[in-house]
């Protein structure tokens, strides 16, 4: 095939020209029809992080491992990574568009899902009027060589707190809990 000859400028070309093309081909999700269908726990700790951030409140910080604790008065740096376990609770991938059941009454919106290998397995949003008061987020992932379970609490402007208990075979049970109480 002597008329397909390229020249090593043209292979370059063709090496970061396809998958640019290809990529840009894609869908962000960002389109329409693609609207959140659940609670945007994404969005909400993408705006809490912010607005902590710029509050530069201190914490008292309670860590405790299989029953060990310690706490310290702290300043949060950064809010993004010390509240990542909550925005990792973000159930509205189009994937996962049916895979919730919601429930709603006094305040209270339920998240319960429906297929067994979800990692969030609930959400529990409460609100007074259109202010959230707590989230608590449940989380399960278990395989054969470990079962971890998450509970995940917060209080706007009051308290978090991350509890997770974790087996690992042939390594045994680890017990976690961290509790920020931040100071006004």
């Amino acid at each position: 095939m002597y008329w397909f000859k390229l020249k090593p400028i043209a292979v370059i070309a063709l090496l970061y020209l396809v998958p640019a093309v290809l990529t840009g081909c894609r869908s962000d999700g960002k389109g329409s029809g693609n609207a959140v269908k659940y609670f945007d726990i994404k969005g909400y700790f993408t705006a809490e992080t912010a607005r902590l951030d710029k509050a530069h409140k201190p914490v008292s910080k309670t860590i405790s491992h299989n029953g060990v604790t310690e706490t310290k008065k702290v300043n949060i740096d950064n809010w993004g990574q010390e509240l990542d376990s909550f925005t990792g609770g973000d159930i509205n991938k189009p994937a996962w568009k049916n895979s919730y059941i919601t429930s709603t009454g006094d305040g209270i919106t339920l998240y319960k899902a429906i297929e067994p290998g979800l990692k969030v397995r609930e959400i529990i949003v409460k609100r007074d009027a259109d202010k959230i008061k707590w989230i608590v987020i449940y989380t399960k992932t278990e395989n054969i060589l470990y079962k971890n379970v998450e509970k995940l609490s917060y209080y706007p402007d009051s308290l978090y707190q991350i509890v997770k208990r974790q087996h690992v075979k042939l390594m045994g049970n680890n017990n976690y809990e961290i509790t920020g109480v931040i100071v006004n």
